[in-house]
């Protein structure tokens, strides 16, 4: 019961925090002006929970770092200031969301150049996805080691979902025709 509280938790928290929290509580809306793509792996597969290779906020910072360094990339532009393909895309993508705009700017302007070393855009990206991820993971356990708390979410949410079905039961009954007892 406790791990699937605390699963539960961490999801709904981690969603707040990460996608939902529009500025509120950081000040800072990640996604923000940040157009979604599709993150690939090395085998050139989405990166996700169904595929296995998805980031985590479990996850370790080694654990992190080592999914980063597979990321797909190519064997760099040609020519300056040409388009980006999807796979590199997808990291300075990430880098948008993680990163600071001086970060970006710095490998962009790389890019641009045809100067890029993706080894250190990987490196610079996984310590950045760890800056971002590490106080959401630490809150995480703070809370799943809360007993007396996640008692009372329990509580809480039980509480909630018995009085909104108690409502739609009575709804119901009346809709149907049905006496109440």
């Amino acid at each position: 019961m406790k791990k699937q509280v605390s699963a539960i938790l961490a999801a709904g928290m981690a969603a707040s925090l990460l996608v939902g929290c529009g500025g509120k509580q950081t000040g800072y809306d990640p996604l923000k002006g940040v157009e979604t793509r599709m993150i690939t792996d090395s085998a050139g597969r989405k990166m996700g929970k169904s595929e296995g290779n998805g980031i985590y906020l479990s996850d370790t910072d080694e654990a992190i770092r080592k999914k980063v360094m597979k990321a797909v990339t190519d064997s760099g532009p040609t020519a300056p200031d040409s388009p980006m393909p999807e796979v590199i895309a997808n990291l300075f993508t990430l880098l948008k969301v993680v990163s600071s705009p001086d970060t970006v700017q710095f490998f962009t302007d790389k890019w641009n150049r045809c100067e890029i070393r993706y080894g250190d855009l990987k490196k610079q990206l996984a310590e950045d996805i760890i800056r971002v991820v590490a106080p959401i993971r630490e809150r995480i356990r703070d809370i799943a080691a809360d007993e007396a708390y996640l008692a009372r979410v329990v509580k809480q949410g039980a509480e909630k979902a018995r009085a909104s079905a108690s409502v739609t039961v009575t709804d119901v009954r009346r809709i149907m025709g049905i006496k109440p007892f």
